[in-house]
């Protein structure tokens, strides 16, 4: 069996023959615009944005087909050459035979080394890659070339990088003519490559990007000549895999300050011959730059040419990241610990990439959507909740008035930019996030001050949740709403939550549920926006109004308040009537009378309402959201099982239940209905045992995201034309997975919610059925592969998760709450279970003791002692004084006995 092995406690693995399992990557970046992709034999990507690749863009099937790596040639004795990378013709030969090269890889957070030892030749490779965290845009290569056998050997070492130098757009747009715009030449240490224009033909620009490969040999100092055009280098019938310049020699290199224009470019840098006794090893360092200034790169890439720098880079490298991942866990699985710290990693490489620039996310050209601004947040309060507020008061500059938000999101924080294509779209489900980040928020800082700042609104031509255009504005207006005499309006951050919420709850479908629009979470249930509903959100919104009241509850008695001022528009929103819930025509005509009323700007005008008045209403509206969908959406189908439908396609049927293609069921509307409490404690059940039956294939990771409809359902969306196990129809969507396991732990199915997490971490992290490197993947496929590693919510969940539910530890404004979910299975062999995090700037290390090996379920909090000093018995929390008390510097170790 084939797996690989973590060799420390942070996440640090060993895998070997990396290279013979197809469609891995790993990340390399840093926080300043690097993104790098790399695979076991280098290949992979780097850029900075969509229009900034140094190297070639890649796509997941470009991984087995791209010729274009960062390859390191060495000639041995002038007579047999070899790639220290394993990319030649003949190394790809004999990957398959028993002359394969010895190869391991070792990889941690954001650095890659790849051993290669070939013995019949006598030659060892180590290489090393990352990019530093110190923010230069560079990514770094140290190759170190050994004589492993026992004569002396001469070696030549060739550095073989091509140069891409511009926009992805330019892959199959211009890719020749792009070329032309190459002006290159050689410098002292490496090959510089600086286009004259980034070439689109609406308007093309000047380009001030500078790209270059710099290299130094520690024995023998600069390269001894240069590359810098790839036909050069491959000749006449030769390739990146069989070069000319390096199979026959024929091909000379030329000298510094050589200067060619208007051809694919190559950062190949022949070093000297050096003589390695046996045992002897010659080292080479690679700087793969970019630069708006060419001077400024160059002096920036020559910097690290040298190892002891290199070394002391990599180290920089490696402590800043330790220093960010600031939480980590210990159960009796160790290996479960450690994928965990990969888990807990992956949101920030999310903040980083976005949901682009990883082989498989080839749909998006950066940054990120609404519901991963909140989601992403989410994680930041756990690993780093500094400048978590500001960070959520710009992320409400982008709600309009009439609660949908802008999806263009610019690249500065609070930046939201109008659609100038004018594609206007809502998700549904966008109002839902945002009061989840900020409850969570609240609630671990107690800052419900955060309720009632002001913060401005986003304006567009869009108006009436997606359905009427304002056709007064222009963008020379600006993106802010206004009040009738051109002021900037702006209102409380209750405000905006309660727009989102009020008029999703108003925005219904024929059945009363709220519509489905251009799709909710599942972007792929595309097709039904005329009369298509999302139940599944419609409970989750119910979730959001009773959660609204008790934070203003909260409020309420922090303010010893009785009233709260709002935009004079939104009473209309408050009005409240059983008759009026009851009545879709009634509920679509008052959302109608309110975008009438603010679909060009605002009054100004405030309003007061009572603290008391304003819960009720909410509460009411939420209580009647979970008796609507009990006594309407229940279903059970002919084989007794029992669950909620969670959708309506566009005819207005009800998706889910007993079929003539067989019985339909997803998941996501059990998610929300029980994470809500809309269904109830026996409902629950019956959606667990119903869930079990027709979702759960513990060979596929757990729980899929529907059964198979058999169908290509073109009135609900296009995932239904994907084949089923693949992506959104019938995979382990592991972000609605976690959730699904988030809702259970929610509502004390401890059992059950491990169930799913096990599953899903036995699955991902058995390289030989995942093919993954450690972490969390988007999903599971058919063939129970991970697919689109790193770069999805899910992590923000699975790490929320763990750490609020299976741990069981919360903040309840300010005060630390301890309610654990741990298994019996979950504690070592000492009965203890211990999870470091940072909580109100103090660093904690909390361990429970279940010295009595009970189950959850069975055992209870005896007593709680802070740094060996008894706090207190038979309580599940600490006040928030006493976290205050404790010194910021230190760690405080909070040690729960279990009885």
């Amino acid at each position: 069996m084939k797996q690989y092995q973590f060799i420390d406690e942070m996440g640090t693995f060993r895998l070997p023959d990396p290279e013979t399992t197809n469609y891995l990557y790993f990340p390399l970046a840093n926080e300043k615009g690097v993104m790098s992709s790399i695979t076991p034999l280098l290949g992979g990507d780097s850029k900075t944005g969509q229009h900034n690749f140094l190297l070639q863009p890649v796509s997941s099937e470009d991984l087995h087909n791209n010729k274009s790596t960062r390859n390191f040639w060495v000639l041995i004795n002038c007579k047999e050459a070899w790639s220290a990378t394993g990319v030649s013709v003949r190394q790809q030969a004999e990957i398959f035979t028993e002359e394969k090269e010895e190869t391991v890889l070792e990889a941690g957070i954001m650095w890659h080394q790849v051993t290669r030892c070939n013995k019949s030749l006598g030659i060892s490779s180590v290489i090393t890659s990352f990019v530093p965290a110190t923010g230069e845009r560079i990514e770094l290569m140290k190759v170190r070339i050994r004589n492993e056998g026992a004569e002396e050997m001469i070696i030549t070492p060739t550095a073989a990088v091509p140069i891409y130098g511009r926009s992805a757009d330019n892959i199959r747009d211009h890719r020749h003519v792009t070329s032309l715009l190459h002006r290159i030449k050689t410098t002292n240490n490496g090959v510089l490559v600086h286009p004259t224009l980034a070439f689109d033909e609406r308007g093309h620009q000047q380009n001030h990007w500078v790209y270059g490969v710099f290299g130094k040999s520690e024995k023998s100092g600069d390269p001894a000549g240069f590359f810098p055009v790839v036909d050069d280098f491959i000749g006449n019938g030769g390739s990146l895999e069989n070069p000319e310049a390096i199979m026959k020699g024929t091909l000379l290199p030329v000298s510094q300050d050589y200067t060619i224009d208007g051809y694919e470019a190559l950062g190949g840098l022949r070093f000297a011959e050096v003589v390695l006794k046996p045992g002897e090893e010659s080292v080479y360092i690679l700087s793969l730059a970019y630069g708006d200034e060419e001077g400024e790169m160059k002096e920036t890439a020559a910097k690290f040419l040298s190892e002891a720098f290199f070394e002391e880079a990599l180290k920089e490298t490696k402590s800043y990241w330790k220093h960010k991942i600031n939480v980590s866990c210990h159960t009796g699985d160790k290996n479960f610990d450690n994928w965990m710290y990969w888990v807990n990693f992956q949101p920030m490489l999310r903040r980083i990439y976005g949901c682009s620039f990883l082989p498989h996310h080839d749909y998006g050209k950066g940054g990120r959507g609404w519901r991963d601004l909140w989601q992403d947040c989410l994680a930041l309060l756990i690993m780093n909740p500094q400048g978590v507020r500001e960070m959520i008061l710009n992320n409400f500059a982008g709600v309009r008035i009439d609660g949908t938000n802008a999806t263009i999101i610019g690249s500065k924080p609070g930046e939201f930019i109008a659609d100038r294509n004018n594609i206007t779209r809502v998700w549904m489900d966008h109002g839902f996030w945002p009061l989840l980040t900020t409850k969570l928020y609240i609630e671990q800082s107690a800052d419900l001050d955060l309720l009632l700042e002001e913060v401005v609104y986003f304006k567009d031509n869009q108006a009436d949740r997606g359905e009427g255009k304002d056709e007064n504005w222009s963008e020379e207006q600006g993106n802010l709403l206004r009040t009738e005499n051109g002021e900037i309006y702006r209102g409380t951050v209750l405000e905006h939550l309660l727009l989102q919420n009020l008029t999703a709850f108003y925005d219904v479908g024929e059945h009363n549920n709220i519509r489905l629009r251009g799709a909710d979470w599942n972007d792929a249930l595309d097709m039904a926006g005329e009369r298509g509903e999302s139940v599944a959100f419609t409970a989750a919104y119910a979730g959001n109004l009773s959660d609204m009241a008790e934070l203003l509850k909260e409020l309420k008695e922090e303010k010893d308040g009785s009233v709260l001022t709002l935009a004079e528009e939104i009473s209309l929103l408050l009005e409240d009537s059983q008759e009026l819930y009851d009545s879709t025509l009634q509920k679509k005509a008052l959302l109608q009378k309110y975008h009438r009323s603010c679909r060009r700007t605002v009054s100004g005008k405030k309003v007061e309402v009572s603290f008391e008045e304003l819960i009720r209403n909410l509460k009411k509206k939420s209580q009647w959201i979970k008796d609507h969908i009990r006594k309407e959406e229940w279903i059970t189908d002919q084989n007794g099982n029992s669950w909620y439908n969670g959708y309506y396609d566009n005819k207005g049927s009800r998706v889910e239940g007993d079929h003539p293609l067989g019985v339909r069921m997803m998941l996501t509307g059990q998610v929300f209905t029980i994470m809500s409490g809309t269904a109830t404690k026996a409902e629950s059940l019956e959606i667990i045992k119903a869930a079990d039956n027709y979702l759960y294939k513990k060979d596929a990771g757990g729980y899929r995201l529907n059964t198979d409809f058999g169908e290509v359902k073109t009135d609900l969306g296009r995932m239904f034309g994907f084949a089923y196990g693949h992506k959104e129809n019938g995979a382990v969507f592991s972000h609605m997975a976690v959730m699904y396991a988030n809702a259970l732990y929610r509502r004390g199915f401890a059992k059950e919610a491990y169930k799913v997490i096990h599953t899903l971490y036995s699955q991902l992290s058995d390289f030989e059925k995942s093919r993954v490197y450690p972490g969390i993947t988007e999903y599971i496929d058919a063939r129970g592969y991970g697919l689109y590693h790193y770069l999805t919510g899910a992590a923000s969940w699975l790490l929320l998760t763990v750490l609020t539910e299976m741990y069981g530890i919360k903040g309840k404004y300010g005060t630390l709450v301890l309610k654990p979910g741990l298994l019996k299975e979950q504690f070592d062999k000492d009965g203890a279970a211990s999870i470091s995090l940072t909580y109100q700037e103090r660093r904690l290390k909390v361990e429970y003791l279940n010295k009595s090996k009970k189950e959850f379920g069975e055992y209870q909090i005896g007593s709680i002692r802070i740094d060996g000093v008894l706090y207190g018995e038979n309580t599940d929390r600490i006040e928030k004084q006493k976290i205050m008390e404790l010194e910021k510097e230190s760690t405080h170790h909070i040690s729960i006995e279990l009885q």
